[in-house]
């Protein structure tokens, strides 16, 4: 009998030695609870630590970063755009007491965040341009086609409203907002980041559109100037080619003239040489003009003493 009592005793006193003894990791910090209530201070340093067997209770808490992943949320801009957001951030736990106190566990912590950071977000969201929330900074320079620059040099079409702040300010003012609301938690937040920012399916046609419309102008506008330089080179060319025109009749009758007063210089010299030269130039003149004065079915009077009847007058006498 006094063997097995021995034997219970020491069975005992190993599982008292059990329970009063526990080991704190590198990566954890420890509550101890008696009857559900803290006792004492964390217990933050890693090794082996005794407590109350069988009344006190570890609860072990997470001491390293953490992360939360927002789920994608519809949201609107200022400019009454409906966006999809979906954030991330890291945090850790820096007052265990009061997260135990407050929180309990790091489900709950989680479910707090996505209640603060959401909220904080979609203040941010709705107090900024969409343009604020995609550009990065507001000193970025937006890429531009090479092709539209001369057609949006003079209009607004496809300039990009100014920005004050940019992307990484609007996460500044969501993180020192959620930063401050998640202290009292005991929870210290490192950082917070957009993951994601999609147009909402609903607005998304709206947005294509409206990009469509802007190219369609440029192109208009580019046609326009196209048809514009078309009128201005064929204009050129009629304008061009009537002046060439012009100077080639101006030339051909200079030298006509130039031929005919040449010819005529030439008719004179052969014709004035005697009487006889000049009474043959008269004729034959005039032969030449009556087939320019008479035709088949014309009637001709001519007086007696017409230049051109002189020849005719004269035939019987010959």
């Amino acid at each position: 009998m006094k063997p097995l009592i021995i034997t219970v005793l020491i069975i005992v006193l190993l599982i008292s030695v059990k329970q009063a003894l526990y080991t704190v990791d590198e990566v954890e910090q420890v509550i101890v609870t008696q009857f559900g209530k803290p006792v004492g201070l964390p217990v933050k340093e890693a090794g082996l630590h005794i407590k109350v067997p069988f009344i006190q209770e570890v609860n072990a808490i997470d001491k390293r970063i953490l992360e939360w992943d927002g789920t994608p949320s519809d949201m609107p801009t200022k400019d009454k755009l409906y966006i999809s957001v979906d954030l991330f951030a890291r945090w850790r736990i820096i007052d265990p007491l009061q997260y135990f106190l407050r929180l309990r566990d790091e489900r709950s912590a989680q479910s707090r965040l996505d209640d603060i950071l959401g909220s904080e977000t979609r203040n941010a969201v709705a107090k900024h341009e969409l343009i604020e929330i995609i550009r990065t900074t507001k000193d970025r320079e937006p890429m531009r086609d090479v092709l539209l620059n001369e057609a949006e040099r003079n209009t607004d079409m496809g300039n990009l409203v100014p920005i004050q702040k940019g992307r990484q300010l609007v996460e500044q003012e969501i993180f020192s907002a959620a930063a401050e609301k998640v202290q009292v938690f005991g929870i210290e937040l490192l950082d917070i980041r957009f993951k994601r920012i999609n147009y909402n399916e609903s607005v998304r046609p709206k947005i294509y559109d409206r990009m469509i419309s802007e190219r369609r102008q440029i192109a208009e506008r580019f046609l326009s100037e196209g048809n514009g330089e078309a009128a201005r080179i064929r204009g050129n060319r009629v304008r061009e080619l009537n002046k060439i025109q012009s100077e080639a009749y101006k030339e051909v009758e200079k030298i006509r003239g130039l031929a005919d007063a040449k010819a005529a210089e030439i008719y004179a010299e052969a014709y004035n040489k005697n009487q006889q030269s000049i009474d043959l130039y008269e004729f034959t003149r005039t032969m030449q003009a009556l087939p320019m004065i008479i035709s088949d079915d014309a009637t001709l009077v001519l007086s007696t003493e017409s230049d051109l009847f002189k020849f005719l007058n004269g035939i019987d006498k010959q």
